[in-house]
């Protein structure tokens, strides 16, 4: 019997690029794109940002590639079978992504110290392992925020593996409800509640931005600028006066057009790590 067979097509880009390239990968049909760095668990080309962009069919991965600028190097590059999928696990292991708390995936145990809390994570079909710096800045900024945090509710929009819903509600969230176009990452997000006890507080869906009607104290929304930008508005629409506002996924030259694009919220604090950015933006009073 014959294994499958997966086509992809890699291109390696600077990293001001690379929310172009994803955008041109998914216009040429690709079904969805893995992004390679210096911080994730599969490391991208030297010096820049690595996409690894999945087609349904070897002629879809091919016709992409001819329609592709040849800076960015273009290559079809095909898996045979289905061991791959677990091959980044072996780069997964314990590690703090916020003060207090520890992720660990399901095959490694984890003894905790004293105060910390760990959380069992799955990231299954899902974006969110909690190591790429985006993820960290976001729950380290919720860490800062543990005593606004604490009894209320958080919106978590473009949820991924749902790790930064957690990390909120072991920071003293009463509930939280987490989005995604994605229907996989809402079936993780939910899995990875029930993997650590926290089901009953946790409402996972698949509503965009404007489908949100309630109003949450804090929101946070680890996207890409892509995103961010043109849908300001409805995501400023999900925040409740003098609430809390962070944003991540966004590399650093992009600091400027994001906030131009989220005014009148100000500025509270914007954490940077590598070439990576978080704001943290404060709701007026009234807003509508």
């Amino acid at each position: 019997m014959n294994e499958p067979r997966y086509p992809y097509v890699w291109v390696h880009v600077k990293e001001l690029e690379a929310d172009e390239a994803s955008a041109a990968l998914f216009d040429l049909g690709a079904l969805g794109i893995e992004e390679r760095d210096a911080s994730t668990l599969i490391k991208g080309a030297p010096g820049r940002v690595t996409l690894v962009a999945s087609f349904e069919t070897q002629e879809d991965a091919e016709l992409a590639i001819g329609q592709l600028p040849l800076a960015w190097d273009p290559a079809l590059h095909e898996v045979i079978g289905d061991s791959f999928r677990d091959e980044w696990k072996k780069h997964f292991h314990p590690f703090a992504v916020c003060e207090g708390v520890v992720v660990r995936p399901p095959w490694e145990p984890y003894d905790p110290k004293p105060g910390e809390r760990v959380l069992e994570l799955e990231p299954g079909r899902a974006f969110g392992t909690g190591l790429h710096e985006t993820t960290s800045l976001v729950s380290h900024e919720l860490a800062t925020l543990e005593a606004e945090l604490r009894g209320r509710e958080l919106l978590d929009l473009g949820c991924g593996s749902g790790i930064l819903s957690l990390v909120g509600l072991v920071k003293g969230a009463a509930r939280a409800r987490a989005t995604d176009i994605d229907p996989e990452a809402v079936e993780v997000t939910r899995e990875n509640a029930v993997r650590n006890g926290l089901e009953n507080r946790i409402d996972a869906d698949c509503a965009r931005f404007l489908a949100v009607e309630q109003k949450y104290p804090v929101v946070v929304a680890n996207i890409e600028a892509r995103v961010l930008i043109p849908h300001a508005r409805e995501i400023m629409n999900t925040v409740a006066p003098s609430g809390v506002l962070i944003l991540s996924g966004l590399l650093a030259p992009q600091r400027d057009d994001v906030l131009a694009a989220y005014t009148p919220f100000t500025l509270e604090a914007e954490p940077v790590r590598g070439e990576w950015i978080a704001l943290r933006l404060r709701a007026p009073k009234t807003h509508a």
